[in-house]
């Protein structure tokens, strides 16, 4: 892994989902924020990656 970037399947591993998953959120513009590099390189910054699970933590669980 490189100090700076994560590779979809490191940012998936860190987010505890799949990589089809990310690339899934991607293309239905949903997910963390990610770079493009090229036709086909997709990175992750780890600061997008803590933001996005920051986003979507719950602390308490609804109740009906």
């Amino acid at each position: 892994m490189d100090n700076n970037v994560f590779t979809e399947r490191e940012a998936a591993r860190f987010l505890g989902v799949a990589p089809r998953t990310l690339n899934n959120w991607r293309y239905s513009c949903k997910g963390p924020a990610f770079i493009r590099i090229g036709s086909r390189a997709v990175r992750y910054l780890p600061a997008d990656l803590d933001a996005y699970r920051q986003q979507h933590r719950n602390t308490t669980l609804e109740q009906n």
